[in-house]
């Protein structure tokens, strides 16, 4: 399937807005939920699970700019590469992870439109690429942050 730019950044929005609303009024307890799965083996709060989510939409933005893989993530594996997320973001704050999650969205959308035509026609793609916009999003929404708010 070849996608257009413009349903790629409808999808994108589709998934931020549905991502944003259960997370946006969130008390502390909540964001501090421990989910009852894991990508790894560090224990995930519903903030862990926005963080991680909100890295590898950063992460699209980066790879569709053509730009490098920044050193410190070269070369780890996914395991790795979430711990580092983890690391990185779980002693923050909940509404430094949710001003971060609303700005790489603003970032996302503006490489979307930045990028040239064929990045999104170029090639035959799955229905759901780019998987970390979109489905990636929706599966930690849903199986993670979701069911950990329903405790």
């Amino acid at each position: 399937m070849r996608h257009t730019r413009e349903e790629v950044i409808q999808r994108t929005i589709q998934e931020f807005e549905l991502l944003d609303h259960l997370v946006a009024n969130l008390a502390d307890d909540e964001w501090h939920q421990l989910l009852s799965r894991s990508e790894s083996k560090d224990p995930w709060t519903v903030k862990d699970a926005l963080a991680h989510i909100t890295h590898w939409k950063a992460d699209v933005a980066r790879s569709a700019r053509r730009q490098p893989v920044p050193t410190e993530e070269r070369g780890l594996n996914i395991n790795q590469g979430n711990h580092l997320v983890y690391e990185r973001w779980h002693s923050r704050s909940p509404q430094e992870v949710l001003a971060w999650h609303r700005q790489v969205h603003e970032d996302v959308l503006a490489a979307l439109q930045e990028v040239p035509e064929k990045w999104f026609s170029g090639k035959e793609r799955g229905p759901d690429w780019p998987g970390d916009l979109v489905g990636h999003s929706a599966a930690h929404r849903l199986k993670d942050i979701a069911a950990a708010l329903k405790k």
